[in-house]
């Protein structure tokens, strides 16, 4: 009698003590289980003498009751416990799956054409999205009367202010308060006032590149080029070079890469001229030096500019640029 006592003060003791389900689990089980401690008792009540079973049958079975009656209100008090913590959510409803995100395949291609030229010694220069006139093209040697200027073609804030059409605006704010020699490219977002269709856009991005110094050439610009094509393409892309004309740089070309589709033998994509063009590139005129003062005489230097959308989508094989901004994410999660 005094052994099941011990075991239904100790038992109680270690009931209170659980604080979750499976402690007090372990304790029915140390107990009331197949060999738990009550239950050993329970089974030598017949070996005990006649006249002492009844007895101890009735005590052990209260034993066994109270027991039970201490483990269902620990249980009850634990399960509202823990509704209480978890109130207005199910945790039996299984877990929620969160999908891993991934970057813009525009960001992947903007850091790795900005990595490619920070290896050549270029710093990364950035300016306002929203621009004045004079620097989007005054100080551009773009004049009064070019139909870049007209509001079919630029997106017009106020008079005088406008959302910028190039990054070039950034060359010269950097030409400003920089003193040559001078090599930066500036990445970001321009905007220009076009329809869309599969390869124009309201808002694209561009990077433009500088480079002012003594004694700078078209071969440095040539050479700078060539090396971006075969450091993003590969080992054997080539890069043409043809006359062409922009108001801040003279002389001035348009250089093109040779196709990424059929190496440059002709297929449908480069309309069989075995090239694809890129951009515009040239020596940056006098004029420009002038507006941010610069010696022309004393200082020479070389601009270039490429579209990222552009070259990813030479990179990617992608044949619409609508698809950089329709947010579809079976286009994002491909890269």
């Amino acid at each position: 009698m005094e052994n099941v006592r011990d075991i239904v003060r100790e038992a109680g003791a270690e009931i209170g003590e659980c604080v979750d389900e499976h402690a007090l689990d372990a304790v029915r089980v140390k107990y009331l289980g197949r060999k738990g401690r009550l239950t050993l008792v329970m089974r030598g009540i017949g070996k005990l003498p006649p006249e002492e079973r009844p007895e101890m049958g009735k005590a052990a079975g209260a034993a066994k009751a109270a027991m039970t009656r201490a483990l269902e209100g620990r249980l009850a008090a634990l399960k509202a416990k823990a509704a209480g913590k978890h109130k207005g959510v199910d945790v039996t409803l299984p877990g929620r799956r969160y999908e891993v995100g991934r970057r813009h395949p525009l960001t992947v291609v903007t850091e790795e054409i900005v990595e490619i030229f920070a290896g050549m010694g270029f710093a990364v220069a950035e300016g306002p999205e929203v621009e004045l006139e004079y620097y989007n093209f005054d100080a551009l040697n773009t004049p009064a009367d070019h139909p870049a200027r007209d509001e079919q073609d630029t997106f017009y804030v106020s008079e005088g202010v406008l959302l910028r059409t190039q990054t070039s605006p950034v060359q010269v704010r950097t030409m400003e308060r920089t003193s040559p020699p001078v090599r930066v490219i500036s990445p970001g977002r321009c905007y220009r006032n076009d329809t869309p269709d599969a390869t124009h856009f309201p808002v694209f991005h561009q990077i433009e590149g500088l480079y002012v110094d003594r004694d700078v050439s078209f071969a440095d610009l040539k050479g700078v080029l060539s090396c971006f094509a075969r450091q993003m393409f590969g080992s054997g892309m080539r890069v043409r070079f043809r006359p062409d004309f922009f108001p801040f740089t003279e002389p001035s070309a348009e250089y093109a890469f040779s196709c990424v589709a059929c190496g440059g033998t002709g297929c449908r994509v480069c309309k069989n001229t075995g090239w694809l063009e890129i951009a515009g590139s040239g020596m940056v005129d006098p004029e420009v030096f002038r507006h941010v003062g610069y010696d022309s005489e004393e200082f020479s230097g070389y601009a270039f500019g490429m579209g990222v959308e552009r070259i990813a989508m030479l990179k990617y094989g992608i044949n619409d640029i609508r698809l950089f901004y329709e947010n579809d994410l079976r286009f994002i999660r491909q890269f």
